[in-house]
Formats: structure tokens, C-alpha cells, sequence
């Protein structure tokens, strides 16, 4: 009978671009429509910077996340190289370093002779792979995967404070991107809390606070600027 049961680890690839990219598409798209708009800027001028920012950053996601976890995919295609050479030349020794992880792990010797004997002879890269490099299919570096989910996420995730710029009475623009990207942020952060089988208070927490703490800090600087420009 087929193994079945689903993990939470199992979602950490899509789960990580994903909350990125919406987090941050959230986040920087509010703070700079915001600073814009403590400047005294026009609602277009607000929605056109907002915009570019939509663009540019879902863009750099896209980019930032290829490079990083393509570098981590070549880490590990060089680690498996390696690995796979010294399976060719020292078998006998790798064996014995196998059986040595399951000694650490809490078997005794005879039997961690038996299992590395045995998992040598079904899969010896694969067995090295995961017991001594760490490596598994569930968290292999997946560069395209991650880029594409960075990058739409954080469209989806900028698209909602721009949204409110358009719908808000100019009169309370400022205060509607705040509420409505807080409110965006706190259901991001508790999805993602359940998502990842831990507390969606706690996460919603985190993300609200920065987020607050993110808003305030560009808004002030909008304002200062406008004032001296």
C-alpha cells in the first residue's frame, strides 16, 4: 500500500516564493503609494508609481529568486558529483560512513551495517544523498518554480493596494491603503500560518506589525519630501 500521508515540509518550495512574493508585493507596493501619497501627489501619479512598482518589483522577485536558488541547485548538483565519485573510487569506505549516521542516530553497529549494506545496494547515491547531505526530493531547489511563483504572487499581491487607490475617495486615500493593505497582510499571514501548520495568529501578528511599522516610515518620508519640495 502506497504511503499516503501529506506533510507540511512537503509545501516549503511553493510555500516560501509564494509568501514572499505576496507579502512583499503587498508591503512595498502600500509603502510607496503611500509615500507618494503623503507627498501630495495626484491619484494618477499615485496609481502610475504604483504600477512601476508592480512591474519592477515582480520582475526583480522573478530575477532575485532564479539566481538564489539556482546557486542553491548548483550547490547541490555539485555536492551529488562528488558524492557520486567517491561511491566509484572508496565504496567501502562510503558504507562504513553511512553506517557510522545511523550509529549517531541511535542504532546499534550490526544493525547500521545491515541497513547501509542494504540501502547501498538499492540506491547508494540516493541513501548518501539524503542521510549525509541533507538532500531530498521534497526540498530540492526548483529555480523556474520559484521564480514564476515569486513573481506572480507578487503582482497579485501589489494589484490589492492599487485597487484601493482606485476605489478610495481621494480624501481618505491614505488612511483606505493603510487599512485595506493591513487587512491583506493579517489574511496573507494567517493563511500562510495554516497553510504551514502553525499558529495563523502568530504569523498574521508578525506580518501586521512590520507592516504597520513599513507604511509609517515611507508615509513620514513622503511627507517630508513633499514639504521641502
Amino acid at each position: 500500500m502506497a504511503h499516503a500521508e501529506r506533510h507540511y515540509s512537503e509545501r516549503i518550495g511553493w510555500l516560501r516564493a509564494a509568501v514572499l512574493g505576496a507579502n512583499d508585493g503587498i508591503l512595498s507596493t502600500a509603502s510607496l503609494v503611500m509615500g507618494v501619497a503623503a507627498a501630495n501627489a495626484t491619484r494618477g501619479n499615485v496609481l502610475l508609481s504604483g504600477v512601476a512598482g508592480l512591474v519592477a518589483g515582480a520582475m526583480s522577485m522573478a530575477a532575485g529568486e532564479y539566481v538564489s536558488v539556482s546557486s542553491q541547485a548548483d550547490t547541490e548538483k555539485a555536492d551529488l558529483a562528488r558524492e557520486r565519485h567517491e561511491l566509484g573510487s572508496a565504496p567501502d569506505f562510503e558504507q562504513r560512513e553511512l553506517a557510522a549516521i545511523y550509529v549517531e542516530r541511535g542504532l546499534s553497529q550490526p544493525l547500521a551495517d545491515e541497513v547501509a549494506t542494504q540501502l547501498m545496494a538499492h540506491d547508494a547515491l540516493g541513501a548518501h544523498a539524503r542521510d549525509e547531505l541533507g538532500l531530498t526530493e521534497v526540498h530540492a531547489a526548483r529555480p523556474i518554480q520559484a521564480a514564476l511563483t515569486s513573481a506572480a504572487t507578487f503582482a497579485v499581491g501589489a494589484a490589492l493596494p492599487l485597487l484601493a487607490v482606485v476605489v478610495s475617495p481621494a480624501a481618505w486615500l491614505l488612511p483606505a491603503i493603510a487599512i485595506s493593505s493591513l487587512l491583506f497582510l493579517a489574511l496573507l499571514g494567517g493563511l500562510a500560518g495554516y497553510a504551514g501548520g502553525s499558529s495563523p495568529w502568530v504569523s498574521a501578528g508578525r506580518v501586521v506589525f512590520w507592516g504597520i511599522f513599513a507604511m509609517v516610515l515611507t508615509a513620514l518620508v513622503g511627507r517630508l519630501f513633499g514639504t521641502v519640495v
